[in-house]
């Protein structure tokens, strides 16, 4: 399998390992049943220069695309999605500034006329998830706070991305608009968790 542009919903797991985030990403029906895999992201730790790189399955054995920040340990640095032989398909940014009450990213890509923005749904979850962060020991708890993005272009729904509450982070990526290449909307809600803390 690999990313279809026809799909309108995705699922995405993340897998934690010592050295490296790893997350799964699942074709899924209209429900959520999550069906056949269709890209493996991994995740190096500690890097300077992040780097997320994308496969089409668990044996990493091919590569699809990867998306690389621009500067080195930038909290608002720009994203670059690329392919598989290195053409750009969009870039990603945090809003630094708007996501210290709410965190806010701005997605666009190649050919694009505008940035596709997106913002958490709760203001009240985002508060809670700042204050837990900060009261000692409660991050060691086997808790996650879901929240929800919305991303849109002037009002028009683009896609949307659910984090789900469980004990291992899972995500439902839904996509409205038939435009949207499917490997910058999979790249952005992997981003939502790997650098969600940058």
């Amino acid at each position: 399998m690999s990313l279809d542009q026809s799909q309108r919903r995705f699922v995405i797991r993340q897998k934690l390992t010592p050295m490296v985030n790893r997350y799964v990403v699942h074709a899924a029906g209209p429900n959520g049943e999550e069906g056949p895999v269709v890209a493996f992201a991994q995740q190096k730790r500690m890097a300077f220069k992040e780097q997320v790189t994308f496969y089409a399955d668990e044996s990493a054995a091919k590569a699809l695309f990867t998306f690389q920040a621009r500067q080195l340990l930038d909290p608002g640095a720009t994203y670059e999605v690329r392919d598989v032989v290195g053409g750009e398909l969009g870039q990603f940014r945090k809003d630094f500034k708007a996501s210290l009450l709410q965190s806010t990213w701005h997605l666009r890509g190649v050919g694009a006329r505008a940035d596709t923005t997106g913002r958490e749904r709760s203001r009240l979850v985002a508060l809670l998830r700042r204050v837990w962060g900060f009261i000692p020991f409660l991050e060691l708890l086997p808790f996650a706070w879901p929240y929800h993005f919305d991303f849109a272009e002037g009002g028009r729904p683009v896609m949307s991305v659910d984090k789900k509450i469980g004990l291992r982070d899972r995500y439902v990526l839904d996509i409205a608009s038939p435009d949207l290449d499917r490997r910058l909307a999979v790249a952005q809600a992997v981003a939502l968790d790997a650098l969600q803390s940058r």
